[in-house]
């Protein structure tokens, strides 16, 4: 392939999910964290999830927002709407999440004999995971966002049970696989870290992108993890290696700071910059859902790419600065 035709299936992944400051208060507190995780809510205007959207637009970008719907099983039906009414809003695509701790905490429990928090998906059986994904799609089909066929377990706490819970339940994508959280432990391809996408139990597992800093440590691709630096080298160098796909990780309230109040001005210009890259070089990198790439499926399986030492120094440099700021 000449290097004017290579084209790199770029994922700009957010996971959408709401967290109160503790399992105690989850009624009173609810408001202010809906605020804070999904609105973004600062004194100098909001910037979260609708936020990204927009932006993701305004440059003719189309993000996947895995959106966790069982706190609504508690908090009620019109949250999860508003929240896939903005994504939609700002033509960009609702998939599942799923945070498997709010299971015991809705008035009529999916399953009765959960009394205690289960923090991963891979904590429950094969059945009881199918059972939940599908209790996720009926909730974000309700809540206006049918057609789901793409999945990430929230904390990517999956297994290899969850495959074929997914596949049962007519899921095609997953993106589950993070080297640097679980990977080897998930069961999934054992003694290999994922790097590329592949077929499983008839899913195509599609990983979060990894790269080895400048100390030979294993990072995601995640716009409060690397420096713009990192991800315009990284995005080059999968350009021309040949790879098959690039999977970035945000969160609704990405561009915030710690304590979820304050706008983090250095995780903006990060997505900022990421955004006008990505729209300005469209003819080589191409940001769009699952089910929209021709993804030829890898094996075996390529090493995760290197960044330069000079790179990860800014991103130190920048990550101090963060922390003063907080």
């Amino acid at each position: 392939m000449s290097e004017s035709a290579r084209v790199l299936s770029v994922f700009y992944t957010v996971d959408v999910e709401v967290w109160c400051q503790g399992w105690a208060n989850l009624d009173a507190e609810f408001p202010a964290a809906f605020d804070s995780h999904i609105l973004g809510r600062t004194s100098r205007g909001d910037f979260g999830v609708g936020f990204q959207a927009e932006l993701l637009r305004e440059h003719g970008l189309e993000g996947v927002f895995f959106t966790e719907p069982l706190f609504a099983t508690r908090f009620g039906e019109q949250p999860l709407a508003d929240i896939v009414g903005m994504v939609q809003q700002a033509g960009q695509d609702v998939q599942l999440h799923l945070h498997t701790e709010w299971l015991d905490e809705a008035p009529q429990p999916l399953f009765p004999h959960i009394g205690h928090k289960r923090q991963y998906l891979r904590m429950l059986p094969p059945e009881e995971q199918r059972q939940v994904i599908e209790e996720g799609l009926r909730l974000l089909a309700k809540a206006g966002a049918p057609g789901v066929n793409a999945f990430r377990a929230g904390n990517f706490g999956f297994n290899a049970d969850t495959l074929p819970a997914l596949a049962a339940n007519g899921i095609r994508y997953d993106s589950s696989y993070n080297a640097c959280i679980f990977g080897r432990d998930s069961g999934v391809r054992p003694g290999e870290d994922l790097i590329e996408p592949l077929e499983l139990d008839g899913v195509i597992e599609v990983p979060v992108t990894i790269y080895r800093d400048g100390l030979g440590k294993l990072r995601p691709v995640q716009i409060t993890a690397c420096a713009w630096v990192e991800m315009e080298n990284l995005l080059w160098k999968s350009l021309e290696a040949g790879r098959q796909s690039l999977v970035i990780v945000s969160h609704g309230f990405e561009l915030l700071d710690a304590s979820r109040t304050r706008l983090d001005p250095i995780a903006l210009r990060r997505f900022s910059k990421l955004c006008e890259f990505l729209g300005r070089h469209r003819d080589h990198f191409r940001c769009l859902p699952f089910g929209r790439h021709t993804l030829e499926l890898t094996h075996p399986q390529p090493l995760p790419l290197p960044s330069a030492p000079w790179r990860g120094a800014l991103r130190l440099m920048e990550q101090g600065m963060r922390r003063l700021a907080y």
